[in-house]
């Protein structure tokens, strides 16, 4: 009998403080209630009167849970009315089938990912070997139907996420606009939650054309400053002497040679500036990508994106992609270089005092 049950013949009986009494000392209170009145049947009689409780009647379900990123957990149940009909249509193999389902609609898979593992008829339990971490995947139950291969499918699990094997490498950039011209100011989002496009200011263009134009005549106010282009002559045409028409030196004000009345003074100057390589694409979401021999995580969607160093020298960046098969691949080999004709640089820590 239940608590409820003893409870109510206790109540019956008039045992008192009935509801306080744990199931043992109810059930000798009712005994020695039986014992004093010969009339009252026994606990053992009153159960064998009694039909058994109903057992719940199971439903056929699978569970898919990613234990790590390796491995997986895969526990169901089957109703009898379910066991039954399989059987009936032919069923001969237990099996769970693994699908990559990563960035799709539900009933969607990616291609050449559905794995089958067959497990005991009669399991209820399974581990299962993770293909890929990092990807979500959708476990089906079902039977294998004769020699002809049918497929007879009982349940579908939810979909569950698999963790990554390492911390991510992707690092999002998000570029803020900016011109030397003008005041910094908050750069503000659009509607909808962007950022604002920035206004072309010809800034890009600007950088793009000193850095490849030849030497020109700099004019700083009072000041004008000549150098050498490719010909050997200055821009005022006055040769390759480094004097100016008054002789004074590189700068017309005398400034070079301490004339002009202004003091010299001691002040310490660095600079700093480098260069990274940013490598992007995108391949099938479920497919292996490495970078010399290095794998390379992918997002959701198949893209992937790294940022390296770009110092001096050749560089080479063999880049393949092999799909989950192991069957199709895919390659491109990038060659960069890079050189640094001159490197007159400090940084702040080393900046040494000097006089101007």
């Amino acid at each position: 009998m239940t608590l409820r049950q003893l409870r109510q013949v206790a109540s019956d009986l008039g045992v008192a403080l009935y509801s306080r009494k744990s199931k043992e000392e109810l059930v000798a209170a009712i005994e020695e209630r039986s014992d004093e009145d010969s009339n009252q049947p026994s606990l053992r009689s009153m159960e064998a009167e009694m039909e058994p409780a109903p057992r719940p009647q199971a439903e056929t379900s699978v569970v898919f849970l990613p234990r790590d990123p390796q491995w997986a957990y895969v526990f169901w149940e089957i109703s009898d009315d379910d066991r039954a009909s399989a059987q009936a249509a032919g069923a001969t193999q237990l099996c769970l089938r693994v699908a990559d389902v990563t960035g799709l609609p539900g009933g969607s898979v990616h291609p050449h990912t559905l794995q089958e593992v067959i497990v005991d008829s009669y399991a209820t339990e399974w581990y299962l070997p993770v293909p890929l971490s990092d990807r979500d995947y959708r476990v089906e139950l079902g039977y294998r139907q004769g020699s002809g291969g049918g497929w007879i499918s009982l349940a579908y699990s939810s979909v569950a996420r698999v963790p990554a094997l390492h911390p991510s490498e992707q690092i999002l950039d998000q570029f803020v606009p900016f011109s030397l011209e003008s005041a910094p100011g908050p750069v503000l989002p659009a509607p909808g939650g962007r950022l604002a496009e920035p206004a072309d200011t010809g800034l890009h263009e600007r950088l793009y054309q000193s850095a490849t134009a030849q030497w020109r005549r700099i004019s700083r106010g009072s000041e004008a400053f000549h150098e050498l282009d490719t010909s050997g002559l200055d821009t005022s045409g006055y040769g390759s002497s480094a004097l100016n028409p008054s002789g004074a030196g590189l700068w017309a004000s005398g400034r070079d040679s301490g004339i002009g009345g202004v003091a010299p003074r001691q002040r310490s100057f660095w600079l700093v500036a480098d260069a990274e390589l940013i490598v992007y694409g995108a391949t099938d979401p479920s497919a292996r990508l490495s970078i010399g021999g290095e794998e390379v995580p992918l997002s959701a969607d198949g893209t992937f994106h790294v940022q390296v160093p770009f110092r001096d020298g050749k560089q080479l960046y063999p880049i393949e992609a092999v799909a989950a098969d192991g069957e199709q691949k895919r390659n491109i080999t990038l060659e960069f270089s890079r050189t640094t004709p001159e490197d007159n640089s400090n940084p702040a820590d080393k900046a040494a005092s000097e006089w101007f």
